[in-house]
Formats: structure tokens, C-alpha cells, sequence
């Protein structure tokens, strides 16, 4: 049995999903460290994370990545520039980007 049919959604789907809430975030980078350590820091104090400042950003849905993207600033406010979506490098008609990006690297380079 088909459940579209079935149920009546149709040609719509689940338009009704649209308005669900979820949580976006974007993950900067990580790193382990001791509780004495996460204890003394203080202002001024600098952690170093996981990942090179030319890297692609991690942007989560409920904790799932779904895409690649990169910080922008616009106004005074910082913002966030999607560059690749999850499961796009697959795809042939978008060239996987390389760090920043900017394209597909290749062995000419």
C-alpha cells in the first residue's frame, strides 16, 4: 500500500514538516582537555581547537551535519556562507571544494 496515497498527502508531501523547529548550529572546532584545565581558564585565556583557520565550517541540524560553510561578517553581525551541502561531492554538477571553497583540487596544482 502507498502511504501517500493512503493518507492523502499527494502531490504536497509533508508540507506539514516545514514548521517544525530544529536547532542550526556551526561548529567552530573541538578539542579534549582536563578538568584542571577547563577550571583555570579565565579572560584573556586562548584554547586551541581541532581545526585550521582555512577549514570548512561544520553546519548541523539537530546534531547532524548537513552541510560546509564558512563565517561572513555582515554588518555587525557575523553570519554563515553554505558552500557545499551534505552528500553534494557526489554529485557531478558541483566540484567537491577544496579548504576555502574554491573548487575541485586536482594533480595539475
Amino acid at each position: 500500500m502507498n502511504f501517500e496515497t493512503s493518507q492523502g498527502f499527494g502531490a504536497r508531501g509533508f508540507d506539514f514538516l516545514k514548521d517544525v523547529d530544529v536547532r542550526l548550529s556551526v561548529e567552530l572546532g573541538r578539542t579534549d582537555m582536563k578538568l584542571k584545565d577547563v577550571l583555570a581558564l579565565g579572560e584573556e585565556s586562548v584554547v586551541l581547537l581541532d581545526r585550521l583557520t582555512d577549514e570548512l565550517l561544520d553546519v548541523m541540524v539537530n546534531g547532524k551535519v548537513i552541510a560546509k560553510g564558512e563565517i561572513v561578517a555582515q554588518g555587525n553581525r557575523f553570519g554563515l556562507r553554505i558552500v557545499e551541502m551534505a552528500g553534494a561531492e557526489d554529485s557531478p554538477e558541483m566540484p567537491a571544494p577544496t579548504a576555502r571553497g574554491r573548487g575541485r583540487a586536482t594533480d595539475a596544482e
